[in-house]
Formats: structure tokens, sequence, C-alpha cells
């Protein structure tokens, strides 16, 4: 498979973790964020909304969007799997993994963060402000599932990761790199760090990238 992505992106750090997890390789083709290259031509014919990730499987065109691609690789590559086999569980597994993926993300990525900067004028500080206060808002609610709920074991559902633990690793990280206080949230960073446990997770590290720059 060939995964176009940036180490800094949150969405294919989600997909770098279940392809991972079902042990498929994969290269990846750097699309630099920082430097626009999401917005060249040749970029553009693979993702026409130039965001990150796309991944290519076989001759057909490519998938887009972080929780369809996760999804299509469970259906794939069913082994391990990433969503229970009950219905109730798999749709408690997808809407913890759509209060990141879905509520919180879109509202932080550099194509929201231009816009208040260069738009609407918003300074650096109060830009911060957005990010963190949304950060806060997912892990306040990710927290109350978590800590409130019966299903909840060593990992989100259960003892084994799912699709809810891939977004909340990477919801945990993406609040680390704006300096989030995690001490409110001590269940979320509980299961955060059994998911660093595992191989999987730390090889998708936006870190552990190439061209990776320490926060």
């Amino acid at each position: 498979m060939k995964l176009y992505g940036f180490w800094r992106s949150l969405a294919t750090f989600r997909v770098r973790i279940a392809l991972n997890l079902k042990a498929i390789p994969f290269e990846e083709t750097v699309v630099d964020l920082l430097q626009g290259q999401q917005f060249a031509p040749g970029y553009r014919s693979v993702n026409p909304q130039s965001v990150v990730p796309a991944l290519f499987d076989g001759d057909g065109p490519p998938l887009f969007q972080s929780l369809a691609i996760l999804e299509y690789l469970d259906e794939t590559h069913p082994e391990p799997p990433l969503l229970p086999r009950e219905a109730r569980a798999r749709a408690r597994v997808r809407g913890l993994a759509q209060i990141t993926a879905c509520d919180v993300h879109p509202l932080i990525v550099p194509r929201i963060r231009n816009y208040l900067g260069n738009e609407l004028k918003i300074d650096e500080p109060q830009r911060l402000k957005w990010i963190r206060h949304w950060f806060d808002e997912g892990s306040r609610s990710i927290e109350a599932h978590l800590a409130g709920e019966l299903e909840t074991g060593r990992f989100c559902h259960g003892d084994r990761p799912t699709l809810a633990d891939v977004c909340i690793a990477s919801h945990a990280v993406g609040a680390q790199f704006f300096e989030c206080d995690p001490t409110p949230f001590p269940t979320l960073h509980g299961i955060v760090a059994e998911c660093f446990k595992l191989d999987a997770f730390v090889r998708a590290h936006p870190l552990k990238q190439p061209g990776a720059k320490p926060h």
C-alpha cells in the first residue's frame, strides 16, 4: 500500500497505527503541509480536498478521510479487529472515535488555524486559546465516557485496542503538541499510556517519522 501523509498530521498518525496493528506493509510519501505541498496540482489529483492522508491499495482510486480508511482496512484485513462484533459495542467505539476525529480535530487543523490568522486576523495567543479549548472539550467528553462506563477496560472498550484507541491516541498526542494540561483526564491518559506500550503505536508516533521536529 502507498500512503500519502505528513509527520505532524494526526489523521495520518491514525492510519499508520492501524496499518501497524494489522502488520500491513506500506510506503509513505511525504506531503509537507507546512510548505503547502498539499495544494500542488500533482497532489490535488490524488486528493482534491488538499488534505492528508490518502491511501492507494491496488489499482483503484485513492482512499481518503482517516475514519473511512480505518474501516476499509478493518474490512479487508479483519485481524486483529478494530471494531467489536456486537452492534451496540461497535456504536460505542465509533462514537468515541468520532468525538476526536469528527468534533475536535477538524477545528484545529492548519487550514482552520490559517483562516483564523490570515482572514479573521486573530493573533497567535488567541489561536492557541482556541485550539486548547477544543482539545480540552473533547478530552472532557472522552474522560466522562471512559471513566463512567462499564465497557471501559485496559483500553477504551475492553482489553484490546479498537478504533477508539487509535483515535484517542492521536487526540492525546495532538493535545500534547499544544501543551494542554492532561491532569484533569486521568482515565483517558491512562489508556493512552497502555496504547503506547504497543509497538504499533510507538512506531506510528509523529515524532518517529522522517522530517519530524521536536516540540
